[in-house]
């Protein structure tokens, strides 16, 4: 995984959470990988795919079952669903505006680019 420099690390690997959860790939009471497992697959230290996972259970998109590891929540998808958004109005929006207005570019302009994907 390549990380961005303008975010944590830990919140990027958080975003990729997510974004699992929210494309269906893991569903509500779903194991997901380890710690270990996740630091290996994106080369991370261990101790910064703990902090993703503390801020995951803080947000209530997963669950601890001691022993056994991590799960989806029940409610994982609405609250990944809820912090993506918040994430999006507070940081990608604004520039998005600013970006459009810098450029002269019209709302109407931006809907006849946009194609859904249905």
């Amino acid at each position: 995984m390549e990380f961005r420099e303008n975010q944590a690390i830990y919140l990027q690997i958080a975003d990729l959470f997510c974004e699992s959860i929210l494309l269906k790939k893991w569903k509500a009471d779903e194991k997901v990988p380890s710690v270990r497992e996740i630091a290996v697959e994106v080369e991370v230290n261990p101790n910064t795919a703990m902090r993703t996972y503390t801020y995951l259970q803080d947000n209530g998109i997963i669950y601890n079952k001691r022993g056994i590891g991590f799960f989806i929540s029940e409610d994982g998808y609405n609250k990944s669903l809820k912090l993506k958004k918040e994430k999006f109005y507070n940081h990608e929006l604004p520039i998005f505006f600013k970006t459009i207005e810098l450029l002269g570019i019209t709302i109407e302009e931006i809907g006849k680019l946009y194609k859904p994907n249905k």
